[in-house]
């Protein structure tokens, strides 16, 4: 917990009534400390990567502005492939080719180093065991189980999957503004203001991406599996996507929780239940 430093009288009744009244209003920054232990390896070794592929895509978005700019349209991943390269760089004028020439060549300087950053985190990630019991889940591959078990850590940090999914990122809140409205006669009154339903800001990035992109991943390449069939259900029922998807990210960090806590492999039959649905009757702002 980091507390500004008071300024003028002091003692300790106005110390801790200005500590009260900033963790009421939500002032206090809260730092989460957890003991790494034998994850202090991965964790550096996941931030390494991440910056690795954050470099490389930067690289992969200015070779298409290049073209872009040049009225070439590019669309995919052929233009970084070397077969193509030359179809692609003939139709660009002589006074953009050599810009795109080392734009290639900055490419494929970091292609071999992002192949062995990813090799190097998966082969530390498969020394803790429990990463091959969470890669059952649909969804989480190697990467995102790498990702997830860094930052968790231990599982044991949250006592609900309640708690888990406001970690991630994925706890549903309610957020509302002007909340009190003045009469003509002067007075302040509580309003009936319509309350829009969200995710709670305070949370962990990088596993609010691998849930949702491991939910991206039920959703396009697990036609048959029963998260599957869970998310089509949801749509049938009048779910919104952008809400179904969200439920079935929920889903998975729950499942994996479990699975995390009770070192077991996962099970279709285990998740045959309907998963909860969000209802669409209310607004909702989903992030």
């Amino acid at each position: 917990m980091r507390v500004p430093e008071s300024r003028g009288a002091k003692s300790d009744e106005r110390d801790a009534f200005g500590l009260a009244e900033r963790l009421r209003t939500g002032a206090i920054e809260m730092g989460v400390y957890k003991q790494v232990g034998p994850f202090a390896t991965l964790r550096q070794l996941v931030k390494a990567h991440q910056m690795i592929v954050r470099d490389s895509v930067r690289v992969q978005s200015r070779i298409k502005a290049v073209f872009r700019s040049r009225g070439v349209r590019v669309v995919g991943k052929a233009v970084y492939s070397p077969g193509k390269r030359d179809e692609y760089l003939r139709q660009l004028p002589a006074s953009s080719r050599s810009a795109a020439l080392l734009l290639f060549e900055q490419y494929d300087a970091l292609r071999p180093v992002r192949d062995h950053a990813e090799k190097q985190l998966v082969a530390e990630s498969h020394k803790h065991p429990v990463t091959r019991t969470l890669e059952s889940c649909p969804g989480l591959g190697e990467i995102r189980v790498a990702q997830l078990v860094s930052a968790v850590v231990t599982p044991d940090r949250f006592r609900t999957r309640a708690q888990f999914w406001s970690y991630c990122g994925l706890g549903i809140v309610m957020r509302s503004s002007s909340d009190w409205t003045q009469t003509p006669q002067g007075r302040w009154v509580r309003g009936t203001m319509q309350q829009t339903r969200g995710l709670n800001r305070n949370h962990n990035r990088l596993l609010k991406l691998v849930f949702k992109g491991a939910a991206t991943s039920v959703i396009q390449q697990h036609p048959d599996s029963t998260l599957r069939r869970d998310y089509d259900r949801l749509l049938a029922a009048g779910t919104k996507p952008n809400l179904a998807k969200v439920t079935l990210a929920r889903k998975i960090a729950a499942i994996t929780l479990a699975l995390w806590k009770n070192k077991e492999e996962y099970d279709p039959r285990k998740t045959s239940k309907p998963s909860e649905l969000v209802s669409s009757s209310a607004p909702a702002t989903v992030v």
